[in-house]
């Protein structure tokens, strides 16, 4: 089974609690307007990568050490088999190593759609993040981009981890936004406030780096 990756990244500490393997899939048609990862958009066979290899990556970068996984993109739930084989390989290495890592995805589509056609799914997460960006409503809770998107618990484990965060406001000292480096790029990994990439790349601009391409417009 293969599945189309953007990137991945360990660790995240911006797009859930603790620190966690994150997992950004390849491919997403909804294209909601202001999305931040327009580069994951297109449909791309070369970012294939079997759903093995990418376990033995978790299994390999993490040694163990994490609390959580986050799956966003692109969109999820358009790669449905290789979610499947995804999330029933993530509950084998969890059962087998006695490991208590919770499981996190986010998703464009409504929650309604999401327990109509993929209920499977659904029972296979601790914790979803549903509902399309919406870019005229504000950014006021953890993890969330706009303020129409529930953080929906799952799981007895999604429960125990993430209750205090359903309906907790921002606070406005909490760290939003990673910064990596690979290479000639960077990578900006979390929720940003409205206008911060394009602040970040004047301010970038004004000091004389010039970023030739970036994810958050065409």
């Amino acid at each position: 089974m293969k599945i189309a990756i953007n990137k991945a990244h360990f660790p995240v500490t911006v797009l859930g609690p603790g620190r966690r393997i994150g997992i950004w899939v390849q491919g997403c048609s909804i294209g909601c307007k202001g999305c931040v990862s327009q580069d994951t958009w297109v449909r791309d066979g070369s970012k294939e990568m079997t759903v093995a290899g990418l376990l033995t990556w978790c299994r390999e970068v993490s040694v163990g050490q994490f609390d959580g996984i986050t799956i966003s993109g692109g969109e999820p739930f358009e790669q449905p088999k290789a979610l499947h084989a995804l999330l029933d390989g993530l509950h084998h290495w969890r059962a087998s190593t006695g490991m208590d890592f919770d499981i996190l995805s986010y998703s464009g589509y409504p929650l309604a759609t999401l327990q109509k056609k993929h209920a499977d799914l659904l029972q296979k997460l601790d914790a979803l993040i549903p509902e399309p960006f919406v870019d005229n409503k504000p950014l006021t809770q953890a993890w969330r981009g706009s303020a129409n998107q529930p953080l929906v618990l799952l799981s007895d484990r999604g429960r125990a981890r993430m209750q205090a965060y359903v309906d907790a406001p921002i606070d406005e000292h909490d760290k939003r936004i990673q910064t990596m480096v690979d290479g000639q790029r960077i990578w900006y990994v979390g929720i940003p406030a409205r206008g911060d990439m394009q602040a970040l790349e004047q301010r970038c601009a004004e000091r004389g780096l010039k970023f030739d391409t970036v994810s958050w417009r065409p």
